[in-house]
């Protein structure tokens, strides 16, 4: 083998295993937020370990937060695994933001929410959803009869799950009867959740026809995570 048949060797098995490192990591990236948030709470379930909201119905977070401490529970806005494998047996959220904000208590959700975010305007949304849940402009506010559509979905892209999916990316792990608690205007509201559906991407009955004679929380996020083709929705009701 001549020295430019060894130098073009080397050259090319340099960039075959760029290649593949750049591969690795970049399904590491893609898959890594997921499967984060997967594992732990399969720990949770595991472990036994619950979280709960404070009871009180109306206070600002300073009030929230005075009450907690006067407790004496593991209190955070947010629990890492490392979190939870130490954790006792009941862990308190402390919700992000009391002037809107939404917590899940079974799967350890807890988020701000923006609102009056327009769904069809994806510069828009997209934006917000690096920050918290968006909700939907149009669609009523809560303790209003209607329906208040919140969402927090990924792009067409794997890659994006991360950013834009984390927060409701354990939606599917819920059913009739898990609790969701929605702050608004320092006040609390208590929701149970009723029914989960897979729908369309293209369909938008829950954002048009929102007046209804009852009140509805609809959360959205894609399905399956990283693509446009379907939503998940729950839907949950006062309790």
């Amino acid at each position: 083998m001549s020295k430019f048949e060894i130098l073009k060797f080397l050259i090319l098995r340099s960039i075959g295993n760029f290649l593949l490192l750049f591969a690795i990591f970049g399904v590491g990236a893609t898959f890594a937020p997921s499967l984060y948030y997967e594992f732990q709470y399969r720990m949770i379930r595991t472990k036994g370990v619950h979280f709960t909201v404070l009871q009180n119905k109306k206070s600002s977070l300073g009030e929230v937060l005075t009450k907690i401490k006067t407790e004496n529970k593991n209190t955070k806005t947010e629990f890492k695994l490392s979190d939870i494998v130490a954790a006792e047996k009941e862990l308190v959220l402390i919700p992000k933001d009391t002037d809107f904000g939404i917590l899940i208590p079974k799967i350890g959700a807890n988020a701000k929410v923006i609102p009056n975010v327009d769904p069809s305007n994806e510069k828009e949304f997209l934006k917000v959803l690096q920050k918290g849940v968006a909700h939907a402009k149009g669609t009523v506010f809560p303790g209003i009869k209607g329906n208040s559509y919140l969402f927090a979905h990924s792009t067409d892209n794997f890659w994006d799950v991360g950013r834009y999916n984390a927060v409701f990316y354990l939606l599917k792990d819920l059913v009739p009867g898990d609790d969701v608690v929605v702050f608004f205007e320092n006040r609390r509201y208590n929701y149970k959740v009723v029914e989960t559906k897979v729908a369309d991407a293209t369909d938008v009955t829950s954002l048009v026809d929102n007046r209804t004679n009852e009140e509805q929380l609809i959360l959205q996020t894609c399905w399956p995570p990283g693509t446009t083709w379907k939503r998940l929705l729950v839907v949950a009701k006062p309790k």
